[in-house]
């Protein structure tokens, strides 16, 4: 792994665990003296994680982790709905025994989730998988930033409501539906589940 990465990683998991909260400033010589390294890599993390929409540069302000409001949780959960089924319609029809076993296995492990950590590395794991056979790298890495941001609204969420072990229903649907070749059913259970995420993370009117 590079330095870049390696410092993108480390701080894109503090901020989506929320032990950097929103609005957070990020130092540049902070940063490169807690990794032993040039400023060049960390402002290349930065730039990471800025097109992963974690961090923002704010005017004379510097970088910030970036605001997790109300317009933030409508587009995530807009462009994921959007983006994840037209990556779902491509690999629907591509998906092998081996890759439903690993879209299972993913399940397996969301429903034995001790913790909030556990839960969300599976429930990434679920969504990369029933992704990842669509042959297109383009938006499968306009995937990954989505569901790193889609991941702080988890925590998010936890950290106010609290979490507790639980079965996903709704990824268990959309294996069984992938199973019997139902492309558009697995497409149309996608959404909803998707858009459900954005209505238990948007606040009350």
């Amino acid at each position: 792994m590079t330095m870049v990465a390696r410092i993108a990683d480390s701080i894109a998991e503090r901020i989506i665990s929320g032990a950097l909260a929103p609005g957070a400033p990020l130092r540049q010589d902070h940063v490169a003296r807690e990794f032993n390294s040039s400023h060049v890599p960390v402002r290349e993390a930065f730039r990471h994680l800025q097109a992963q929409h974690l961090v923002v540069a704010v005017p004379r302000r510097g970088v910030r982790v970036a605001p997790l409001d109300t317009r933030s949780v409508k587009e995530i959960a807009e462009m994921r709905a959007a983006l994840e089924v037209v990556a779902l319609r491509h690999s629907g029809p591509r998906l092998t025994t081996s890759h439903l076993a690993q879209i299972e296995l993913a399940l397996i492990e969301g429903d034995n989730a001790k913790t909030i950590e556990e839960f969300e590395m599976a429930n990434r794991a679920f969504h990369q998988a029933l992704v990842a056979p669509c042959g297109m790298p383009r938006l499968l890495a306009s995937l990954d930033g989505l569901q790193l941001a889609n991941s702080r609204l988890v925590f998010a969420m936890a950290r106010s409501a609290g979490w507790r072990p639980r079965s996903n229903q709704d990824h268990r649907l959309i294996l069984q539906a992938l199973r019997t070749r139902n492309v558009d059913h697995a497409c149309n259970l996608l959404t909803r589940h998707i858009q459900t995420i954005e209505r238990l993370a948007l606040p009350a009117p």
